[in-house]
């Protein structure tokens, strides 16, 4: 059942019956007062009279009945004054009335020998009459006095007046109900629908509606609280969301940190095993250029076999550091002196070129506990990768605190890195530099010393139009856990 319906059943319809049933009690309490006090009043009036008129019906009377019987016309609202023999014959009256009991009725009261009242129809009028035996001082009955009084007030109409408040009240009673309705339409009902109808966008899936807050305090109150519920869920569900997007870079992070030292692992063995013959190559390659008995160009070419094979060694030096177990030894760093320190290193490459650094850091500097060596290692790569890049003019290098973790980015303005390279850039070996140019073991030395230092490092395309690195660091211990 609707609400508006179960309010009018349970609250408007039994408050109705109430009033109904207490006005008609009320009414019905008015006539029966009136008509009690009708009643008295006649039959006082009417023994008031019989005393009097009590000598004027005796034989030896000196008093003219005709005055005695006038004198009745003189109470308020008295119509007809009528006095009767024993036998029920009219002696003499006076006013309207005359004929409303009938002889036996008024033999009847003297048999009685007392007063007797009644309402009376005649002649269309209604009466209230009272008949009373006649009596002399020694108690002997002469004659009958019959009082009538019209019903002409307020108690002729009671009924009528029932019938009207009946109909007034259900007349009223029909606008109440009616009004009730179309308010509870107008300002519950329809507020009550909008919100409703706001609720099953949203549980189809729209969780941008909101409830408009208008109408009643009551209703405002209640859209307030549904657009606060739905604000909260849409804030949680964003932190879901990227809470999710983190955990999913993390896990690929980790993925691509397991695989780093899983193929660090394996490159350090192998370069272990090509260690020993390199060496044996480039000492033999020495020995045979000390020899005057070949030539220049032989000699220049003995040159190059060196010159390759110390590159090989090089990279043999990485792979070893690569897949080798590191005890990081940590202490607090300032930022902007590493930073520096990196900035000394790159400095051949950066001037040549007209390449400006840009250095943005929040104040006061913000501090690390680090493992200083490496993290300018970290920086001097990526400096140095950037540097290198073609069409590069300008590098900037911004930080930000958050809580307890250090976020610095390293961004170019150069033609970046393919994003379809991005999940491969950490990979060892692999490199978008020429051939001779690159080993392709920078960065994964960077994921390997921010691995280390309990961090994260992603590669993204910058604003600047180049590439960008962001690398994540824990400024504590404890954060770093």
């Amino acid at each position: 059942m609707r609400l508006r319906n179960l309010i009018i059943l349970t609250v408007i319809v039994p408050l109705f019956v109430i009033l109904v049933v207490f006005s008609l009690v009320a009414i019905k309490s008015l006539e029966d007062n009136v008509r009690s006090k009708l009643q008295t009043e006649v039959e006082i009036i009417t023994r008031t009279l019989s005393s009097s008129l009590s000598y004027a019906v005796t034989p030896d009377s000196s008093t003219p009945l005709e005055e005695a019987l006038q004198s009745a016309f003189s109470f308020h609202r008295i119509y007809g004054a009528y006095v009767f023999d024993t036998q029920g014959r009219d002696i003499y009256g006076l006013g309207l009335g005359k004929d409303i009991f009938s002889r036996e009725e008024i033999q009847q009261v003297i048999e009685r020998d007392d007063l007797y009242s009644n309402y009376r129809q005649h002649d269309g009028w209604n009466y209230y009459s009272a008949l009373t035996p006649l009596r002399s001082q020694d108690g002997t009955v002469y004659g009958v006095l019959q009082v009538n009084r019209l019903n002409t007030g307020i108690e002729n109409y009671t009924g009528f007046i029932s019938i009207v408040a009946v109909l007034v009240f259900v007349i009223g009673a029909a606008g109440i109900v009616f009004s009730i309705w179309w308010g509870f339409r107008r300002h519950i009902e329809r507020p009550l629908n909008r919100l409703l109808h706001v609720m099953l966008l949203v549980e189809d899936g729209d969780r941008s509606q909101r409830a408009t807050e208008n109408g009643p305090t009551e209703y405002r109150r209640l859209a307030s609280g549904l657009n606060g519920m739905l604000d909260a869920m849409a804030e949680k569900d964003h932190e879901i969301e990227e809470r999710q997007r983190r955990e999913i870079e993390l896990e690929k992070r980790l993925r691509k940190s397991k695989k780093l030292a899983e193929l660090g692992v394996l490159a350090a063995g192998v370069a272990h095993e090509i260690g020993a013959p390199l060496t044996v190559i480039n000492g033999q390659a020495q020995r045979l250029a000390r020899r005057s008995v070949i030539g220049d160009d032989e000699r220049a070419r003995l040159g190059r076999i060196r010159g390759e094979v110390e590159r090989i060694v090089e990279i043999v030096r990485q792979l070893m550091e690569l897949g080798r177990q590191h005890n990081v030894e940590k202490g607090e760093q300032a930022l902007d002196q590493l930073i520096i320190s990196a900035k000394d290193l790159v400095e051949d490459e950066l001037e040549p070129r007209n390449i400006r650094l840009d250095v943005e850091l929040p104040k006061p500097t913000p501090h690390l506990l680090a493992n200083g060596q490496q993290i300018v290692q970290v920086l001097t790569n990526l400096l140095r990768n950037a540097a290198q890049a073609p069409e590069v003019s300008r590098i900037r290098v911004h930080a930000q605190q958050q809580e307890h973790e250090l976020i610095l980015w390293v961004e170019d303005d150069g033609p970046g890195i393919p994003s379809s390279h991005h999940h491969k850039v950490f990979d060892p070996f692999f490199t978008t530099k020429p051939v001779g140019q690159g080993s392709g073991l920078g960065l994964s030395m960077v994921h390997r010393i921010i691995n280390d230092h309990g961090g994260t490092i992603g590669v993204f395309n910058s604003a600047l139009g180049g590439a960008g690195f962001e690398i994540t660091l824990p400024i504590s211990e404890t954060a770093s856990a």
